[in-house]
């Protein structure tokens, strides 16, 4: 099979809105501050009205790495789903206008295209409420077998462990990609799934993943450590390579050979640490795709993040093609 994409991502198909707001309304509302919570339709409606004024944009984790890809001037897939809705055929436009392959059937007389409620504080953290909606109905009859086998990388979204039929999906992408030779990805998405799927994870990390992608307190959850050192020495027996993300610290990339750290790019100010993690992710695999060292990938993941969390936003406004050239990268 020929190398159709560099990547070919599976994930929650979600448009985001994103809206500021005071610690006290995160307080107010009962929310846990800088995490993600699933909600269902309902509650994601009363949240809605009491928050400020803000802006909608196609979002999901795997589905903004895929577009920090295309920005980068890589080819991109995505697999998800969304409903036969006014905020699905947005999230459809919105991925293909970008260039990535877009081609799942959308839901019919099911639930609706999932939303998630961003509340920003002013140090930039997000606070995430999520209805999943028809992202939940993804299955492994949705994995475009010729889109797996034809991508470098398929890139899973640890978010999808919180719905079985999604579960089975992971099991035949991983199938797929490694009787084609492929590298398998996953990322940990939030410590919240990790504490709901640690043993999940661990198993289909230890037998199916070649690259993960997590921060520093998805790891140190997974292996119920404080000592960060601890959790990532735990992980290097794992899986063959990893990229830990640390905010303002940087990010560590492991290998069970060496230990890899980049520093984190400036940013003049914080904005809005929605999509930080998705577009390091995309940057990172980005530069293995093309085959970059494992230095340059870091740099280039921590330029794509710098971008994203300047503005309000999971998607880069500006080409970061055109910015990593700037940078010598």
């Amino acid at each position: 099979m020929p190398d159709l994409y560099d990547v070919a991502a599976i994930g929650n198909a979600i448009v985001d809105v994103i809206a500021p707001a005071e610690d006290d309304f995160i307080t107010g509302q009962g929310l846990t501050k800088g995490a993600m919570m699933l909600v269902d339709q309902d509650q994601s409606a009363a949240l809605y009205a009491k928050m400020a004024a803000g802006v909608e944009t196609s979002g999901g984790s795997a589905a903004n790495t895929i577009a920090g890809l295309a920005s980068f001037g890589g080819k991109g897939a995505f697999l998800g789903k969304v409903a036969d809705d006014q905020l699905g055929g947005v999230f459809t436009h919105d991925m293909r206008a970008i260039g990535a392959h877009f081609a799942n059937a959308p839901l019919a007389g099911g639930p609706a295209t999932a939303v998630s409620m961003i509340n920003v504080t002013p140090d930039g953290q997000r606070t995430m409420c999520t209805y999943l909606g028809a992202s939940t109905q993804f299955t492994d009859e949705d994995v475009d077998a010729a889109v797996i086998e034809g991508a470098k990388i398929a890139y899973l979204e640890g978010y999808l462990f919180d719905a079985e039929p999604a579960r089975r999906a992971f099991a035949k992408a991983a199938a797929l990609a490694h009787g084609s030779g492929r590298m398998i990805a996953l990322t940990l998405s939030d410590s919240f799934v990790v504490e709901r799927h640690r043993g999940a994870l661990l198993g289909f990390i230890e037998n199916q993943v070649d690259l993960l992608f997590a921060n520093e307190a998805e790891v140190t959850a997974l292996f119920e450590t404080s000592s960060f050192d601890e959790a990532v020495n735990a992980l290097r027996e794992r899986v063959t390579l990893a990229a830990v993300t640390r905010s303002e610290h940087g990010s560590v990339i492991l290998t069970k050979g060496e230990r890899l750290t980049v520093a984190a790019e400036p940013v003049e100010k914080v904005v809005d640490t929605t999509g930080a993690g998705d577009q390091y992710a995309a940057g990172f695999m980005f530069g293995l795709a093309r085959g970059r060292p494992l230095q340059l990938c870091g740099k280039l993941g921590s330029l794509a993040a710098a971008e994203v969390i300047s503005h309000y936003g999971p998607r880069p406004q500006v080409s970061l093609k055109e910015l990593a050239a700037s940078k010598g990268y």
